[in-house]
């Protein structure tokens, strides 16, 4: 990941930021703006290590802050004579937003958070002047509209980072690690740490839709399709499920008598196809594989015993194995292409119809990150009322911010008490600069040169996302509406007091935080287990075409959250109460068994719904605190399916069936012992 390290990219990064916020404030300074420092605060705000990131952030940010700004005018005239009002109606507002952007969990989201709080930042400082709030709203939109466009000129101009450029390179770097991980897989002594790292490939496939979104905004020539992304990550979710179960299959077939010969030949084979990836032969190489998987299945009848069975799972699976990385190959040899026809004919049908990629929506979780936003709004209000305190506004307005900003972390409190941390160096610093350097300073050259130490080093700071977090609260500090105004003042009363309202609303903001998420992250495993659990149980009982790419989407989004958040608990990923991936492989076997009854006539599929319906009542009746074992009863009911197909008059069909009911058996049943399938 971009950013781990300070170098020479740091340094760039920081003095294109560095360069963008002088110009901003010199610009705003000369076109005389009310307050400058948001002007300056804002270039850095949207500065990013990649142009099209720039850009997107500026696009979102503009939008946000009109947004907030329409409400702030159309709230404060109306309600300014009932405080009480006003301050349930900007909690309201602030609230609606948080909930909006917790659910769409992109870069997009920045745009709904920040209409949130830019209409608190506009509303509350013009509650002495109601009359004014146009103005005011306007001006803080000239403002902050000037810092978006200097940082996106600086950022885009001047060596500007490619998002596609380094989106190929994760892609590169993905696919090898990708294929590592299969041919570990395809190992017969496989290791027990290819889950953990089977469960990374979630990770990057989430990492890839995030980078997607900038996609658009990107400068370079060589700017991938949003579409040829989408397929590369169904065809990379494919390869979870796909080597889990060959993996699977060889431990059983080691335990039922070995794996045939000509099966461990195969199986040598595709790891070394594996390990020539991007060779001249790729796809000739990939075609000889496929059709010896084709050779090498048993054909399932009356006489096929569970040794049988298993052969065929493993080599099918192989099989669709080799082709998942087969496209992968060739959709990145697309994403790498300045031609936009298709490379191949295959890669054009995997780029037909492609939709955009569904996420988990955690709707109690960003119900709570709401609640939390209009608590901190409402009950801070109701206190600064109650005190009397003047500079009690501005705390207030920061612990909303600061709450709507940190909403999306699993642990805010960790962001929070780096910011407030981040705050008391900036108090002292502000303090020096303000009252033992600015007042010997005469002129902007000056006050640019002296300020270039501290935001050179917050900017190489802001490079890394560990830092970031620290750095920020000191460039607030210094971008002190005290400290940047066309007038310079001393009033060290006015300074103290705008820092002290700033620490009480960070303070106010933690102790908000800690009361409303104290159980934040394990409530939030359990309710994507659970949410992944009833996704299976709802998609059993469906007697609709399965949509197989959506729900697989959905559940690889579910493994990538649950992986840090299991970390901060200090649980391994790998558990079996939070074992996500044998959900996943669950999953495709019911979309399997859901399309084969979709295909069979009504008359003939009564031992799938049986099956379907079985599978189905276990996971809704699943306690993500307190999981059991599946019932016997379904282990009866997916033999007898097995039993019945194995004499069906269609070879297709009896392949389809042995392929899913093998999965669900192995899945759900691991350790039960081989059963009698001949008819």
């Amino acid at each position: 990941m971009i950013g781990r390290h300070f170098g020479i990219d740091a340094a760039l990064f920081s003095l294109k930021a560095y360069a963008a916020a002088m110009l901003a404030l010199y610009i705003a300074f000369s076109i005389g703006l009310q307050r400058p420092y948001w002007a300056f605060l804002t270039a850095y705000i949207v500065a990013q290590p990649l142009a099209g990131a720039v850009l997107s952030k500026a696009m979102f940010r503009v939008i946000g802050t009109f947004v907030g700004a329409i409400a702030a005018v159309a709230m404060v005239p109306v309600l300014v004579n009932s405080p009480e009002l006003l301050s349930l109606a900007i909690g309201l507002w602030l609230g609606l937003c948080v909930f909006v952007s917790l659910l769409d969990r992109t870069p997009r989201a920045y745009m709904f958070v920040l209409a949130g709080y830019s209409a608190v930042l506009i509303a509350i400082p013009s509650l002495d002047t109601p009359d004014a709030i146009f103005t005011v709203a306007s001006l803080r939109v000239q403002e902050i509209t000037l810092g978006i466009v200097c940082g996106t000129l600086v950022h885009g101009v001047i060596f500007p980072g490619s998002v596609s450029e380094f989106l190929l390179g994760r892609v590169a770097v993905i696919l090898e690690d990708a294929e590592r991980w299969s041919r570990d897989s395809l190992a017969l002594d496989p290791d027990d740490a290819l889950e953990d790292e089977r469960r990374r490939l979630a990770l990057d496939i989430t990492e890839l839709h995030q980078l997607s979104i900038h996609l658009p905004f990107d400068i370079s020539r060589l700017a991938p399709r949003v579409r040829t992304v989408r397929a590369l990550q169904d065809q990379l979710s494919l390869l979870m499920p796909l080597g889990a179960a060959v993996s699977d299959r060889i431990v059983t077939l080691r335990q039922e008598g070995g794996v045939p010969p000509a099966v461990q030949t195969l199986l040598a084979d595709v790891q070394g196809w594996l390990a020539a990836s991007g060779g001249d032969d790729w796809r000739s190489g990939a075609a000889a594989l496929l059709d010896r998987c084709a050779a090498l299945e048993p054909r399932v009848d009356a006489q096929s015993n569970w040794h049988d069975l298993i052969v065929l799972s493993l080599v099918a699976r192989l099989g669709t194995l080799v082709a998942a990385h087969r496209d992968c190959r060739d959709l990145a040899v697309q994403l790498g292409t300045m031609n936009r026809r298709p490379v191949t004919p295959r890669v054009a049908e995997l780029l037909a119809g492609r939709a955009d990629r569904e996420l988990h929506r955690d709707y109690a979780g960003a119900f709570r990150g709401a609640l939390g936003a209009f608590l901190t709004m409402v009950l801070g209000s109701a206190l600064w009322i109650w005190s009397g305190w003047n500079d009690g506004a501005t705390a207030v307005m920061l612990a909303g911010v600061f709450l709507a900003l940190f909403a999306a972390a699993d642990n805010p409190l960790v962001p929070l008490k780096a910011f407030f941390l981040g705050t008391l160096f900036a108090t002292t610093l502000g303090a020096i600069y303000g009252y033992a350097i600015m007042p010997r300073l005469d002129g902007f050259v000056q006050l640019a040169a002296v300020l270039a130490p501290p935001l050179l080093a917050l900017g190489a700071m802001m490079y890394s996302p560990r830092w970031t977090s620290l750095a920020m609260p000191v460039l607030l500090g210094l971008g002190s509406p005290l400290l940047l105004a066309d007038h310079y003042t001393s009033a060290f009363a006015a300074f103290a007091n705008g820092a002290i309202a700033e620490l009480v609303g960070l303070a106010f903001a933690i102790v908000m935080a800690r009361l409303l998420q104290s159980a934040g992250v394990e409530g939030a495993i359990v309710r994507t287990v659970r949410a992944g659990w009833t996704d299976i149980a709802e998609r059993s009982n469906l007697n609709i075409q399965p949509d197989v790419r959506a729900w697989m989407a959905r559940m690889l989004d579910r493994i990538a959250l649950l992986a840090p958040r299991l970390a901060l608990t200090g649980r391994a990923p790998g558990a079996p109460l939070y074992d996500a991936l044998r959900d996943l492989r669950t999953g495709v076997a019911i979309g399997e068994l859901r399309q084969l009854r979709y295909d069979l006539p009504a008359s003939e599929t009564a031992p799938l719904t049986e099956v379907l319906r079985g599978v189905g009542g276990y996971y809704r009746s699943l306690d993500p605190r307190h999981p059991g074992p599946a019932d016997p009863g379904l282990l009866e009911e997916i033999d007898g399916a097995l039993h019945t197909f194995s004499d069906h008059a269609a070879q297709r069909d009896r392949r389809s069936a042995a392929l899913a009911l093998v999965s669900l058996r192995r899945n759900l049943f691991p350790e039960a012992s081989a059963p009698e399938v001949a008819a």
